[in-house]
């Protein structure tokens, strides 16, 4: 009862007109900075951040929180439309998203990835609300060896849930790590695989990989096919909104499911990019449609999105209550809160009540205004499908070309990007599976750094992995994941046999 009150209190902070404009103004300009691929929320919080140092830090900060729940929701437009990630955390959703908007489904896509994004971020919230102190605990006991883990889980994941050749995704997945490994050496500051090339000292960007695999991919595809876009006479209703939350509540499982690793993935912190990948995949092996994922399955668009909300949102709970940023958007928060001159921690609780209050209470209000926001606009952001495919290709390959760009203001990034569209189209040609590889790209260097500095915790010890009960038990279920297609076959086999 305590947490409520507290809330209603931080409600008449944030429900003044000044607050409940800015949260508006924040999310239309974070769904632009989603829209755009290489911006990010991060780089646009960072942005926009000096225009808040003349307001109040409690204004200040919720306008920047509805920033980030705008990027949030604007990360999956261009994903369902063009097969361009806005986000990192929103490549899943192109499994499916694009699939259906190329069937003419574009407005039910978009409809069930805002209303899934903000099921997650709400589920979030309320667990910000009432289980602070008890995360809190839980988060304190991650240290290197953890961390691992649940890299080694969100890895083992994709090879034990994926339905198709586990080769190919072990495959793929050893080539994202070959590209991770590509850069200096974060421990010993050795340069590996540059190949004498200083434009590759700082390794292989994630989202300039992400732009080339999925947009100039997608363009060479399209171009191959002649220069036909699928989704051209996709007829977006106006009752497509209601329909669409009809079909949802039979996801309810999928859904649950989402936000639980969402929110663990986000507090441990994992983020929302692994998040978004293990819900898939999760989704994908249990489902009974799970042969429909890649298609243009609802299911497929409802698991990512929500869990990506729910680790988006839940990174702000350490960063609130440790003063440890669960996520890059969560640091750049906390070097707001920083220069307004709060401490994040426990005692920010104590000593700031009506600010961290104010904040939560922000949450709830911030992300219903996103979900208004971007389903007011579902027929408009479907209705860029009816473009005929030789006016759009050539714009979407100069925005790819300036999130490339505006990644390091690096020229060689663009060719980067031209390079890994070859290598989506050669692997979508070859029903090679980009997932895995974009994972390991993304995931590789940290579950790197993780492992080697539990190495030396351990002097050279693999029994650091299962020292407790928490990295020990994190640690089995991941092999039981990477050999559960061997122990699928022979179970298999001794049924037959019987």
């Amino acid at each position: 009862m305590e947490e409520i009150s507290a809330l209603f209190s931080g409600f008449a902070v944030a429900m003044t007109p000044f607050n409940l404009l800015l949260m508006l103004v924040g999310v239309t300009l974070g769904v632009i900075i989603g829209v755009l691929p290489g911006l990010g929320g991060a780089n646009g919080i960072a942005i926009l951040l000096p225009l808040t140092f003349t307001m109040p830090p409690t204004s200040a900060i919720i306008m920047l929180s509805c920033i980030y729940w705008g990027a949030l929701f604007g990360g999956a437009i261009t994903s369902v439309l063009f097969n361009i990630p806005g986000e990192p955390w929103s490549v899943a959703t192109t499994f499916d998203g694009y699939p259906m908007a190329r069937n003419g489904k574009a407005g039910e896509a978009l409809t069930a990835a805002f209303t899934s994004s903000f099921v997650g971020a709400f589920f979030a919230i309320v667990m910000i609300t009432f289980l602070a102190p008890l995360v809190a605990k839980f988060a304190l006991q991650f240290g290197p060896p953890e961390f691992f883990s649940v890299y080694l889980l969100t890895f083992c994941s994709f090879v034990g849930m994926n339905k198709g050749s586990p080769f190919k995704t072990i495959s793929a997945m050893m080539l994202g790590f070959a590209l991770a490994t590509v850069g200096m050496d974060t421990v010993t500051g050795q340069l590996r695989l540059t190949f004498g090339n200083p434009e590759l000292m700082r390794g292989f960007d994630f989202l300039i990989a992400v732009i080339g695999l999925f947009g100039i991919g997608e363009i060479l595809l399209s171009m191959e096919e002649g220069l036909a876009f699928h989704g051209a006479a996709a007829k977006i209703r106006r009752q497509v909104v209601l329909e669409t939350w009809a079909k949802l509540p039979k996801y309810w499982a999928t859904s649950l499911r989402s936000c639980l690793i969402g929110c663990w993935m986000g507090i441990t912190p994992g983020g929302a990019t692994p998040a978004s990948f293990m819900a898939y995949g999760v989704a994908k092996r249990v489902s009974k449609n799970g042969e429909n994922f890649g298609k243009g399955e609802m299911e497929g668009i409802v698991a990512p999105e929500t869990a990506a909300h729910a680790a988006g949102t839940a990174a702000l709970l350490p960063m609130l209550s440790l003063g440890i940023p669960g996520s890059p958007t969560a640091a750049v928060l906390l070097g707001g809160l920083l220069i307004w001159g709060l401490q994040p921690g426990p005692l920010l609780f104590v000593e700031k009540p009506d600010f961290v209050w104010g904040l939560i209470a922000s949450m709830y209000l911030g992300n219903l205004a996103g979900l208004f926001v971007v389903l007011t606009c579902v027929p408009l952001f479907a209705s860029i499908l009816r473009i005929p495919f030789s006016i759009i290709a050539p714009v979407i390959i100069v925005i790819c070309a300036v999130g490339a760009y505006t990644v390091h203001n690096a020229t060689f990034d663009v060719w980067l990007m031209l390079g890994f569209g070859v290598l989506g189209y050669i692997f979508k040609k070859l029903d090679y599976p980009m997932a895995p590889m974009v994972l390991a790209l993304v995931l590789g260097d940290r579950a790197e750094d993780s492992f080697r500095q539990s190495m030396l915790i351990s002097q050279g010890s693999l029994d650091v992995f299962f020292s407790n009960y928490l990295v020990g038990g994190v640690t089995a279920v991941a092999m039981l994941l990477l050999f559960w297609p061997l122990i699928g076959k022979v179970i298999s086999k001794k049924k037959s046999i019987a």
